[in-house]
């Protein structure tokens, strides 16, 4: 028994070894950590079991069977974050690049199988060099069946893919289906084709960074919802954000334990709207003076800055924050804004995710750019995802809340449960002066009347009284009270019970 037993060792140790200590050295160098170590950051200490440690694939007439090391690139399995069981896959870039084949596809797909029937969060780690040339078909379809699991698990259980090397061709859509993508700065990037296809096809001359960089992803595509500066940062913000999220569909959001007074009052925030209507504020800071210890997860937190997501607590209870702000171009909405946005709310919806919205918002952003851009097709994916969500959904305008976009920011009108305003709230079609400039246009030579006109409007529609007295506003409260007011509100809404009419599955304007 006991050679047996060593024999047994022996094997896990060889396994364990991946590509070698030489490819391991390679790795550390470029300042990366290998799969396991990965693994070992990301979960609790000593609560990871490993599954199909001794797989090899299959050789071929193109590889060689001394290439057939044990896992075959990829370490699957499952753990605790913070006590609660996540599964996870982590590709190992010092086995023949991480390349799929079919037996590390199966890998994949046996613990997404196992995540998706057990009603528990998959993080993939990506590192790889896409699909193993020498498997032809068969790798090609060991992605179908991983895009296939993606697909089927989509609002069932959280799916998180964190891009920690190369990931190219067929490996970047599995992350694009997933719910989250995450990258790191420098050593991480990801593209259907590489710098040297593109300059063949399009003679276009780039580099992998600008390619598909972290912060080209993070900044301008928005492919990625974050971008960290090193491997240990990123996992330790991975461990964070599922704190936040509830472990499948089935659940409810956590509860965590937290030292914040419920009932607590910010004299500070009777201040934060300035006097003149067009200087900006941070909304940042009303977040930050809301929730439970000013603490909150940003998503997406370059790209689309005109509206803040993130994730929060209140009571101790996960919400979704979603939020305009007014320090980049005045909070309008535009096309990045509202694909962000919308993708953040219908998360929320799928997974019981109270939603708290702060409207500052003057509108749609004007330009052909934009028209031509579809910002009607986009902007209907925000109005879309608010109108559809069941889950609890609490609203306050804090200043601007004009034409369309006041709609689309959870109105009562798309069944906000309880929406408030302050009293600097400013609710109307469009601003006084330009509504003044179309209504009274034979005015426009007489600044006097002008100005006479523009003091009438702002006094009889940029308040939030006229929207009160139809009911479309709950009340008008005190910005010191928000925190109060938004907790009480999602605490008469944890029994809501809402459904939308049976359908096979809605049609969003994609």
């Amino acid at each position: 028994m006991k050679t047996i037993i060593e024999a047994l060792e022996a094997k896990r140790e060889a396994a364990r070894a991946g590509g070698g200590e030489k490819r391991m050295a390679a790795q550390h160098a470029k300042g990366k950590l290998t799969a396991r170590e990965r693994i070992e950051l990301l979960m609790d200490e000593g609560s990871f079991e490993e599954f199909d440690m001794f797989v090899e694939a299959r050789a071929n007439d193109f590889s060689k069977a001394d290439q057939n090391i044990p896992g075959d690139g990829v370490v699957t399995g499952w753990g605790t974050i913070n006590g609660r069981i996540v599964y996870v896959f982590s590709k190992d870039f010092t086995v023949l690049g991480g390349s799929l084949s079919a037996t590390h596809a199966a890998k994949i797909v046996k613990v997404q199988d196992m995540a998706l029937k057990n009603g528990a969060p998959i993080i993939g780690i990506f590192d790889a060099g896409g699909a193993r040339i020498q498997e032809g078909v068969e790798s090609l379809a060991g992605y179908a069946d991983i895009f296939m699991r993606n697909i089927l698990g989509s609002g069932v259980v959280p799916q998180i893919s964190v891009i920690m090397g190369p990931c190219a061709g067929g490996d970047v859509y599995s992350p694009a289906m997933t719910d989250f993508i995450f990258m790191v700065k420098d050593t991480s990037y990801m593209y259907v084709t590489g710098p040297e296809v593109v300059k063949t096809v399009t003679n276009e001359i780039v580099t992998h960074e600008e390619l598909g960089g972290a912060r080209v992803h993070a900044s301008k595509s928005g492919v990625v919802d974050g971008a960290f500066e090193n491997d240990f940062e990123t996992l330790a913000q991975m461990r964070r954000l599922i704190d936040f999220l509830p472990l499948s569909n089935r659940e409810q959001p956590p509860t965590r334990p937290h030292y914040d007074d419920v009932t607590r009052e910010d004299a500070s925030l009777d201040r934060l709207i300035p006097d003149n209507p067009n200087k900006p504020y941070d909304m940042k800071e009303l977040i930050e003076k809301v929730v439970d210890e000013g603490d909150y997860f940003e998503i997406g937190p370059e790209f689309g800055k005109n509206i803040i997501t993130a994730f929060a607590r209140l009571d101790g209870a996960s919400v979704g924050i979603v939020a305009n702000q007014p320090m980049t171009l005045a909070g309008v909405l535009d096309i990045d804004a509202s694909r962000k946005a919308a993708r953040f709310v219908r998360f929320c919806d799928a997974f019981n995710i109270p939603i708290v919205t702060f409207v500052d918002v003057p509108g749609f952003l004007p330009g052909t750019k934009q028209e031509l851009g579809g910002l009607i097709k986009h902007g209907a994916k925000l109005l879309f995802a608010y109108g559809e969500a069941t889950v609890p959904k609490v609203t306050v305008i804090t200043r601007k809340a004009y034409g369309g976009a006041y709609d689309v920011m959870s109105s009562k009108h798309l069944r906000g449960d309880v929406n408030y305003a302050w009293p600097s709230a400013e609710i109307a079609v469009m601003g006084a002066k330009g509504a003044v400039e179309i209504i009274f246009r034979s005015d426009i030579g007489d600044p006097d009347k002008i100005a006479q006109r523009t003091a009438e409007y702002q006094a009889r529609f940029a308040n939030p009284f006229v929207a009160a007295s139809r009911g479309f506003i709950d009340d008008v409260i005190m910005p010191r009270e928000t925190r109060k007011r938004i907790i009480r509100a999602l605490m008469t809404l944890k029994n809501k019970k809402l459904e939308n009419p049976w359908k096979k599955h809605d049609n969003i304007p994609l």
